[in-house]
């Protein structure tokens, strides 16, 4: 049948995404999935899928202003991490972003946490994001991330 795919197709899928790494005032940005969504619950660093055509940075970009409601500078890139989840394999690219202007409104989160860097792994974060964390646990942001 066209469009089905059976679970052997769901596990070789492929899902690229961006993630933002907002650091201020020496914490970061968490962001809680909502209910209904896959890996509802979960912390993650907010962003979305890459779509075809799209750098990882334009769909970081794109993924704030339409989930959260803001525009955000996206800087350098940090971390790449991969994980095989059940209904795919994620590729998450994650960058370091500068809140510019807009209102952090909740669209497909549950709840938004600033966190110090010493905090992060008190939260249920999604598998591909915890080794993101594991880096950020080990870079020294004293002169700042810009």
């Amino acid at each position: 049948m066209a469009g089905v795919e059976s679970e052997n197709d769901v596990s070789e899928k492929i899902i690229r995404v961006s993630g933002g790494i907002f650091y201020q005032a020496g914490k970061i940005l968490a962001a809680q999935r909502a209910s209904g969504r896959d890996l509802a619950e979960y912390w993650e660093f907010p962003g979305g899928k890459i779509e075809a055509g799209e750098s990882g940075r334009e769909a970081l970009y794109r993924e704030l202003k339409e989930e959260l409601q803001v525009e955000a500078e996206i800087g350098e890139f940090f971390a790449r991490s991969t994980y095989r989840y059940s209904f795919g394999t994620v590729i998450l690219d994650t960058y370091f972003c500068a809140w510019r202007s807009g209102d952090w409104k909740l669209h497909v989160h549950k709840e938004l946490r600033w966190l110090a860097i010493s905090e992060l792994l008190t939260l249920q974060w999604a598998p591909a994001d915890v080794p993101i964390i594991e880096k950020l646990l080990q870079e020294d942001f004293s002169a700042g991330i810009y």
